[in-house]
């Protein structure tokens, strides 16, 4: 008997529909009557940099109303993380791993960032919030709702993730925000009156101080090529090259805003070429998303600068701004960590946080197994996750290869210093593995294989950003690679060993990786024209209980199954050619 989760019978509409009155009386419950209505702390610690900020806020222009001062807090790539976690950071060469997240804590922060300029400081949100946890997936995104609307954003942009439950669910979840929703390049694919109309408003401004900002929206428009097909049906998308002159025109000559924001979730490299682009003049700024890069510094662009705020809602983004007659006299950035030791945790949401997980929790929470070593996916090349992912479906398939996708999302799980183990819930495999498909075998040649992998390098390091598709290197056992990082398209791999021989490229070999719905029956992972596919009585989830119930504790690590000539196992960006760093 398979050990499947199964969905709670309680309606998504309850996640919904929550009021303020059971949030008190539950408060009260878990806290001894603790006050749910502070939002912010009294005591908490100064931002580290931010006297450039108080600076500003006591200029003689801002004091005299003869300048405006405004604030943007921005979020992206939340991934359905509720809860504190541990986060991976780089210090002297070295990962280091620290507590940060949870949406708890990231409201304290929020609002104690917004009570610094009250008035004038706006909220937003880059897209991917609801994929990427056990209890989005098992809620299909709803359990996220009411806890964004409590921290009380104003602009949202869905992300390449957003369709992940389909249109219709896409639009339920989004359309019961209470933030207004923009995105200027999703259109209806329908057989009825809304066939080529926009699903969302493409654009956003508000009045920030007496002073008019804008906001342009734009999803990846490679996402349907980048996730099973089937979640972007009834959508097309656009290239924002299509339609965003006309836009930033409309909010320049005729809404007459003084600044301009592209909020886009295209990825870090898409972004910066974007911003170089003669048809985005006249937008200040690219808030970007997608690739969870972590930007500390602006990146200057031709015409725009690009930002992105990291990812599983760990960091915030806060940009400050100081305009006179329409005109940036200064402006100061800061990427901030959502740290609990500085901000503690909102008391009302942890109530609704606990509330959403509750019908769950029990599924969620059930330990299947446990790693010795940290459990990571932040490297572009490969990682111990993946690495164990690949192990288990080597372990109960057989096949000659076995596959898992360049997936970014899900936090580090690090072992407990005293049990020397780190605990691998139902929760944490919904994380690593968000869709719970059917593990898919197939036969393809080895010039098939050695073609494909050219393409799986193509869409990570390609020369034109435009091509990168936003992922990491495919993952896999059975099979090693070597390859040229910035060689081009056709010329990147250098040899390619199954099972420890060189690839015979006129022999066939059976492939195991994961069903993308809406696929050809002929494609397996992004491989063309495979033969005798079908489905195995396995999912992913199934095999990967099976496989930690047997081998517990697992010790998974970089193995070097694939290496590059020109770039160290510990790659963590494909950004290249600009002062920019991952830390």
């Amino acid at each position: 008997m398979s050990n499947v989760i199964h969905e709670p019978s309680c309606s998504c509409n309850q996640c919904y529909s929550t009021t303020r009155r059971d949030f008190l009386k539950s408060a009260a419950l878990l806290t001894g009557g603790l006050s749910m209505m502070g939002t912010t702390v009294a005591g908490a610690a100064a931002n580290p940099d931010d006297k450039h900020v108080r600076e500003m806020a006591k200029s003689k222009a801002v004091l005299d109303s003869k300048a405006s001062r405004f604030t943007i807090l921005y979020t992206a790539d939340i991934h359905g993380q509720i809860l504190t976690h541990d986060e991976f950071f780089l210090e002297g060469g070295n990962p280091v791993y620290k507590k940060r997240g949870g949406m708890a804590v990231l409201k304290t922060m929020l609002h104690s960032l917004k009570a610094e300029n009250p008035e004038n400081t706006l909220i937003l949100d880059a897209g991917d919030c609801f994929q990427g946890s056990g209890i989005v997936a098992l809620t299909k995104g709803a359990a996220m709702v009411p806890l964004m609307n409590n921290i009380g954003y104003d602009v949202v942009l869905p992300g390449n993730w957003e369709v992940a439950y389909g249109k219709e669910m896409m639009r339920k979840d989004l359309g019961a925000y209470d933030a207004d929703k923009i995105c200027a390049n999703m259109y209806h694919d329908t057989d009825d009156e809304l066939n080529g109309e926009l699903i969302f408003q493409p654009y956003w401004t508000k009045m920030m101080g007496g002073i008019k900002i804008g906001f342009i929206g734009y999803n990846d428009p490679l996402t349907p090529k980048r996730q099973s097909p089937a979640y972007s049906y009834g959508i097309t998308f656009t290239k924002p090259e299509t339609n965003v002159a006309k836009y930033i025109r409309l909010l320049r000559d005729y809404e007459k805003c003084s600044m301009v924001f592209l909020v886009t979730h295209m990825g870090l490299a898409q972004q910066v070429h974007l911003a170089n682009q003669s048809y985005v003049e006249g937008a200040d700024y690219v808030l970007g998303a997608d690739t969870h890069e972590r930007v500390r510094k602006p990146i200057e662009g031709k015409h725009s600068k690009v930002t992105e705020p990291g990812a599983f809602g760990s960091f915030v983004s806060k940009l400050d701004f100081v305009l006179e007659n329409g005109v940036v006299k200064d402006h100061h950035y800061d990427l901030l960590d959502v740290d609990p030791e500085r901000y503690p945790p909102d008391a009302e949401m942890e109530v609704l946080v606990k509330q959403v997980r509750e019908p769950y929790r029990e599924t969620l929470d059930k330990v299947i197994g446990k790693s010795k070593n940290t459990l990571v996916r932040y490297y572009v090349i490969e990682t111990p996750m993946d690495n164990m992912i690949t192990d288990a479906i080597m372990w109960k398939t057989k096949p000659d290869i076995a596959l898992s996708n360049g997936f970014r999302f899900c936090p580090p799980l690090v072992p407990n210093p005293t049990t020397g183990y780190a605990e691998i819930t139902n929760d944490y495999l919904w994380s690593m593995l968000p869709v719970d498909t059917h593990a898919r075998q197939a036969t393809v040649t080895g010039k098939q294989i050695w073609d494909w992998m050219e393409k799986e390098l193509h869409n990570v390091f390609s020369s034109d950003p435009a091509n990168r598709f936003g992922g990491w290197v495919i993952r896999f056992k059975g099979m090693e690679v070597n390859f040229t990082m910035r060689s081009e398209l056709g010329k990147r791999v250098n040899w390619i060993k199954v099972k420890g021989k060189q690839i015979d490229l006129t022999k066939s070999y059976s492939v195991v990786a994961c069903e993308r719905e809406g696929d050809p029956e002929e494609m397996l992972c992004r491989i063309d024209q495979v033969s005798e596919p079908h489905n195995l009585d396995t999912t992913l989830h199934e095999l990967m209980r099976e496989y930690l119930a047997k081998f517990s504790p697992v010790a998974p690590k970089v193995e070097g199954r694939i290496t590059a000539t020109d770039a160290p196992a510990n790659l963590l960006s494909q950004l290249e050619g600009y002062e920019y760093e991952f830390r």
